[in-house]
């Protein structure tokens, strides 16, 4: 048997999507113009990072072959290689949306059937049953916010009031998403995750992708600041998902990151979630070492999106991605012969673009091991491709409408 890795370096695009006009992201391109800044000087902080961005061995592996098949440009300020040592191209969301749900089912095998639900009012985001609904379930005195919002900005504006009046601080985005913040202390992490609970029941008639929990600590005085205590409430697949086959069989599987939140626990396996990139990469190269003959590993790495994207800070996402970078060859020297692994991304969060929220975009896919043969995948119609080719390599197989490559 052979072992399987996936990893989703979130939001992490590579190109407009071909019906990026209709999400308002025509031009949107997380990864040529993070390189593009990086190359103007713009992705410099001092003692941080400077000059063009360093990504010697995703390029090795075929990174900057990929995002030029999916654009049409080279990446500013990075050398090709002639010949690239791993699998390279790109991958086509073929579900509606732009968020984490839609992307991570694709990816395994299950793109999304149906319209996501949203809140659209940018005031006044929920509507008037529903607030009402999550006072009463909640036995809450109010909600804050109501709002699409930034939700660093909005715990700084509303978090001292939310701690005088015990109101949870209530917002969205352009995503069908519903987001929870409250004070780990003065609210309690476990009654926030209650609360989520309960919600997450509310908007199940109106598809909502995700309820997020949202904790914070801190004061007015010292700043607020998000904890690593996240946890989203989503709706299961609608469909089959190659975590399922697997765990149907008896296999082995791991999960790090989010992935137990975004699949809503099912099939999961084995859920290690550390906080940062770094600590869940420790944990993925752990769980590697552990994973035995036709095992899965299932990786998502968040804090591209969250830290650097939604705030468009260009200098940290350009560092994240290095040091991510200087990572790799630890995780190719685990790999054993006959062992395949996957990088690739959920939907794009270019830190350039206008507004805070993700972008429709294609997504790099990147396929490497030690009896893997590089060369172009080409633009692949579906991220479906993805599980199509994992389930086979696995030997559980076909899964899904997506063509293995």
């Amino acid at each position: 048997m052979t072992r399987a890795i996936l990893i989703v370096l979130d939001s992490v695009g590579c190109g407009a999507a071909e019906d990026a006009d209709a999400y308002g992201d025509a031009g949107a391109d997380t990864l040529g113009h993070l390189a593009q800044a990086c190359a103007e000087g713009r992705g410099d902080r001092d003692g941080l990072r400077g000059g063009p961005l360093k990504l010697p061995n995703l390029v090795r592996l075929g990174l900057a072959h990929a995002c030029e098949a999916s654009t049409g440009r080279p990446l500013a300020g990075v050398t090709k290689p002639a010949d690239p040592t791993g699998q390279f191209g790109y991958g086509v969301e073929i579900s509606q949306g732009k968020d984490t749900p839609s992307g991570h089912w694709e990816i395994a095998g299950c793109p999304v059937p149906f319209k996501w639900g949203y809140f659209t009012a940018l005031e006044n985001s929920f509507p008037p049953d529903l607030v009402a609904a999550i006072i009463r379930d909640g036995a809450l005195p109010g909600i804050l916010g109501n709002r699409h919002a930034s939700g660093t900005a909005i715990i700084d504006e509303l978090g001292e009031e939310h701690i005088g009046t015990g109101k949870p601080i209530c917002y969205t985005s352009v995503d069908s998403v519903l987001q929870i913040a409250a004070h780990e202390e003065h609210f309690g992490l476990e009654r926030l995750y209650d609360l989520c609970r309960k919600v997450r029941a509310l908007v199940d008639p109106l598809r909502i992708g995700r309820v997020i929990a949202r904790p914070f600590v801190g004061t007015a005085k010292t700043g607020f600041s998000r904890t690593g205590d996240r946890k989203d409430f989503a709706i299961p697949p609608p469909n089959e998902t190659i975590l399922d086959r697997l765990a149907a069989q008896g296999r082995a599987i791991i999960t790090v990151g989010k992935i137990g939140d975004i699949f809503a626990h099912r099939a999961t396996g084995e859920e290690i979630k550390p906080f940062g990139n770094a600590a869940m990469f420790e944990a993925a190269l752990d769980a590697i070492d552990r994973l035995p003959d036709g095992g899965f590993c299932f990786v998502n790495l968040v804090d591209f999106d969250t830290e650097y994207g939604h705030r468009r800070d260009v200098p940290g996402y350009a560092a994240a991605l290095e040091a991510f970078d200087a990572l790799l060859p630890r995780l190719e020297a685990k790999l054993r012969p006959g062992d395949l692994t996957v990088i690739t991304a959920d939907h794009g969060n270019d830190p350039t673009w206008p507004g805070t929220d993700h972008t429709r975009e294609h997504v790099p896919i990147l396929a490497f091991g030690p009896r893997i043969a590089g060369g172009p995948l080409g633009g692949r119609e579906s991220f479906a491709d993805i599980a199509a080719t994992l389930s086979l390599h696995l030997g559980i197989g076909r899964l899904g409408p997506g063509r293995p490559w």
